[in-house]
């Protein structure tokens, strides 16, 4: 079984969410979008390949917005089209934070701020807790998706929602895969500002983060496991004959 993972850019290693895929047999190609010396210049062309290809697409965060067009057009549109292809071809889509607020544009909505942003270990309400349990999920966000039509949300909190499920489709708001060695890539790569201009010492994050990282890992297990057996094999839908 292949698995295809999205790396926007160069700080986003898949840690055990990719670990987690190993173990139920999956081979892991990566695709990197944004190499390192263009982190500050990401308008880069993006060639996606047939989402046939793999069994399995995981698209990964990224530091930039979705709809900012102007910055990152060149590969972010063609990246919809590829998730939307994908999807409609019953491939498996799992994304997370940034690539979540791109399958809910890819699949009809969009993206627009939050009302305030997440940085930090935070609980969501959840619908089904043996799928997407109530957390603490490390966020790092200051957009939200718009709902596509048609999805199942399965989670959120007063910010936005965090959850939701559409076929063999899954988006999630938070960061599953953090670890502290991906949040010092973060801090190094300019998260820094970001923390300190919303009250937060980067520091007190990443003690934070190190306390939590062993149990949010096996929370992560469990969420991979969950979708792949519940949401990953579901029966695909047929597409719609007009």
């Amino acid at each position: 079984m292949r698995a295809l993972l999205i790396q926007h850019d160069a700080q986003s290693p898949t840690g055990p969410v990719g670990e987690r895929l190993v173990h139920h047999g999956y081979t892991l190609s990566e695709l990197l979008v944004v190499p390192p010396e263009r982190q500050r210049d990401p308008s880069v062309e993006g060639v996606f390949p047939d989402p046939g290809a793999a069994d399995l697409i995981v698209a990964m965060g990224a530091p930039w917005s979705v709809d900012d067009v102007a910055l990152i057009g060149p590969w972010i549109t063609p990246e919809l089209a590829f998730l939307a292809g994908a999807h409609a071809a019953g491939v498996p889509v799992l994304g997370i934070c940034f690539g979540g607020q791109a399958l809910a544009t890819a699949l009809g909505g969009g993206v627009e701020r939050a009302p305030r942003p997440e940085l930090g270990w935070t609980r969501v309400e959840t619908d089904e807790p043996s799928l997407v349990g109530p957390g603490p999920w490390f966020q790092f966000h200051f957009d939200r998706w718009i709902l596509p039509p048609g999805v199942r949300e399965i989670a959120r909190n007063e910010a936005c929602s965090q959850a939701f499920v559409s076929g063999r489709s899954m988006g999630v708001q938070f960061h599953p895969e953090i670890t502290l060695a991906e949040l010092d890539l973060w801090l190094a790569h300019g998260g820094e500002a970001p923390l300190r201009g919303a009250g937060r010492d980067p520091e007190a994050v990443r003690a934070e983060v190190r306390r939590g990282e062993p149990a949010s890992v096996r929370r992560t297990h469990a969420l991979i496991d969950a979708y792949l057996s519940r949401v990953a094999s579901a029966e695909a839908t047929p597409p719609t004959v007009r």
